[in-house]
């Protein structure tokens, strides 16, 4: 058994594009590196030289990570153009607190860098992916609204603009009516099935038919970043609606709705990115992978497909996931692995880095699987065995010491629960 592991490993002193590739029959439209847990700057480091190895030796221009598709619009203004200061960038164009990690500062620095004096068709772009959503509330749809609006406003006939804009405000009302935080325990504090969400939610529709209906129109009188802009925004509006809209549900499957809600905005705004070109995309494992995610909530085990799986349907062999997989995180607790553990056996091999061809390791492996890892800390993924078959590889490494840039507990950023999903 070990022998046949080895061969499906290879040990590297550097995770780069060149052995990930190695794992790929062709260069994929969006190639997803996964994460076990959050906050971990040796993660994000990883991540960074795998981005700049992909720019520099297969043609990548975007990456995109798991943080607000409307906040990381204000990165990729000045990794493009230089809009704003840095210190600016890293307070508001993150979410979940990531702005305080000193890997994401170096990522948007080095893109900024990477960008300065070349053509708008040789730099570097930024997206974030998910939705305006955290563990506590959804954020208001107003700015989504109301600049798929004011877009359309200067591009369209005002006759055929569904609504003025006082009309939006009227009806969105105080942005506090939306991200309430009671309202992601109790439903009956949400706003999401008033009279006046549901006429929002009609609009928002009524405004993407618009933009779509006139983009034979719009190719030709705007810029394509200022279109794709709009698209977001109407994304992002409809997508929050009908988050809101679910958050007041009462039915014992409102928080399947939610997870599954969630991933789908993320898939949405994936595909987009890789409607532009090829992307590195990061994330957590659960949200890339093939198969359905799962979280234990307060009221039991919900599932929902991911992110990864609807995006893999739609683009086939121009999706690839590689998960990453780790033994300890000492200093939260998380220790050697058990030696009955996909991670144990990986654990015992000599060297502290491996990339691995998880075809050729399901194969080393047989008919029996190794024992699920058990995590010791809520904000901890261990990888799923059964996840093999439906991964494309698997980057190990051996132990992720104290990042100093430690900003929050990872894992807050997946939902409310007890537990990370897998």
């Amino acid at each position: 058994m070990a022998t046949d592991i080895k061969a499906a490993v290879h040990a590297v002193h550097a995770v780069d594009a060149a052995a990930v590739m190695r794992l790929l029959p062709t260069r994929p439209r969006l190639l997803a590196l996964g994460e076990p847990t959050h906050g971990e700057d040796t993660l994000l480091d990883l991540r960074n030289e795998l981005f700049r190895q992909l720019v520099e030796q297969e043609g990548y221009r975007t990456i995109a990570i798991e943080s607000d598709c409307m906040m990381g619009l204000v990165v990729d203004d000045y990794v493009t153009s230089g809009t704003g200061t840095l210190d600016e960038v890293m307070e508001h164009g993150f979410s979940h607190g990531w702005g305080a990690s000193a890997a994401n500062r170096e990522l948007v620095r080095w893109m900024r860098a990477h960008n300065e004096g070349r053509p708008a068709s040789e730099r570097l772009r930024f997206a974030g992916f998910d939705g305006p959503l955290e563990i506590t509330a959804a954020a208001s749809p107003r700015q989504a609204l109301t600049g798929l609006h004011d877009y359309l406003s200067t591009q369209v006939e005002t006759g055929l603009l569904p609504c003025t804009a006082e009309t939006l405000d009227h009806l969105l009302g105080a942005d506090d009516r939306w991200t309430d935080p009671a309202a992601m325990l109790d439903p009956s504090q949400s706003v999401g099935q008033s009279a006046e969400a549901g006429r929002l939610r009609l609009l928002a529709d009524d405004l993407v038919a618009l933009l779509d209906a006139q983009t034979p129109h719009l190719i030709t009188t705007t810029s394509r970043d200022d279109l794709d802009r709009a698209r977001l925004y109407g994304r992002t509006a409809t997508g929050l609606l009908r988050y809101h809209h679910s958050m007041a549900d009462t039915s014992p499957a409102r928080m399947t709705r939610l997870c599954a809600l969630r991933d789908l905005m993320m898939s949405h705004n994936l595909l987009a990115v890789a409607a532009r070109g090829p992307a590195l995309v990061h994330a957590g494992n659960s949200h890339l992978q093939r198969e359905k995610s799962s979280m234990q909530m307060w009221q039991g085990r919900v599932e929902w497909w991911s992110a990864g799986a609807l995006v893999s349907a739609q683009l086939g062999k121009n999706y690839a996931f590689v998960a990453t997989a780790l033994g300890t995180i000492c200093h939260q607790g998380v220790d050697t692995p058990p030696p009955n553990t996909l991670e144990g056996l990986l654990y015992e091999l000599p060297d502290d880095r491996y990339v691995i061809n998880a075809p050729q390791l399901t194969t080393a492996l047989g008919d029996t699987l190794p024992e699920p890892r058990i995590s010791p800390w809520f904000g901890y993924a261990p990888f799923d065995p059964a996840h093999l078959a439906e991964s494309d590889g698997i980057v190990f490494l051996k132990d992720v010491p104290r990042s100093w840039s430690h900003h929050q507990q990872p894992g807050q950023s997946e939902g409310p629960g007890d537990a990370p999903p897998v």
